[in-house]
């Protein structure tokens, strides 16, 4: 399995059976290395919640591709009322696809789409993080939330290989509060996202992969990894 850090919160995970993208934001994130013609063609996009810096490119990616868009029950009927195909799920749940087993966990933060022309905020759901299980692989995105107690427990039910934490702090998790989502979940290695994509969450990654030790696995934009 290759996983690939596109930046903010994107990542493309190839197994020999799908391609799958998480959160694609790609066209106006200024740190991706790469645009979405360069992309591999995409089976599914897993999505965590709403807002623009996580589905922009939700449309003309599923619409060249033909991608099963999966996502809570409200964004995925909100896609779907756009022509994608869709897959709706909740929080707790889990479907088993055939590319492996998705399951839904919660997320504190918010999740809605904003239509700036007219000046309205259309509600998407509750926002979640993602337990992808993939050949005999265990990986947490945990989207963007804040830290939570019940991550101890995603922890104890998963033997988690790899997880995706924020740390940009303002809209989620800071490095100190992920850190401790760190060890609570358990991960085997911790990617820091959500992080220098705009002034207000600009971090230093490289302190807090220091501060977490040989579990912290700092991915540049365009960097991949074999899991």
């Amino acid at each position: 399995m290759r996983i690939t850090f596109i930046g903010h919160s994107t990542v493309l995970i190839e197994t020999a059976k799908a391609n799958l993208l998480v959160d694609p934001f790609i066209t106006s994130n200024g740190l991706a290395k790469m645009s979405i013609e360069d992309l591999p063609e995409i089976d599914a996009i897993l999505l965590t919640h709403g807002h623009g810096d996580h589905v922009e490119d939700v449309q003309p990616i599923a619409e060249r591709d033909g991608s099963l868009v999966i996502a809570v029950a409200e964004l995925a009927t909100y896609f779907g009322w756009k022509g994608l195909k869709t897959h709706g799920m909740s929080i707790g749940g889990g479907f088993d696809f055939p590319f492996g087993r998705v399951k839904l966990t919660q997320a504190f933060h918010g999740s809605s789409v904003t239509e700036s022309e007219n000046r309205r905020i259309v509600y998407t759901g509750m926002p979640a993080g993602l337990l992808l299980y993939l050949e005999g692989k265990t990986i947490y995105h945990a989207g963007d939330t804040a830290l939570f107690s019940d991550m101890k427990l995603i922890g104890e039910q998963n033997k988690i290989d790899l997880a995706f934490l924020p740390i940009g702090d303002n809209f989620t998790m800071g490095p100190d509060d992920a850190q401790l989502a760190a060890q609570w979940i358990k991960a085997g290695k911790v990617v820091p996202i959500h992080y220098n994509t705009f002034p207000v969450i600009r971090q230093d990654a490289r302190q807090f992969a220091d501060r977490l030790g040989d579990r912290a696995l700092v991915l540049a934009p365009g960097q991949s990894i074999e899991l």
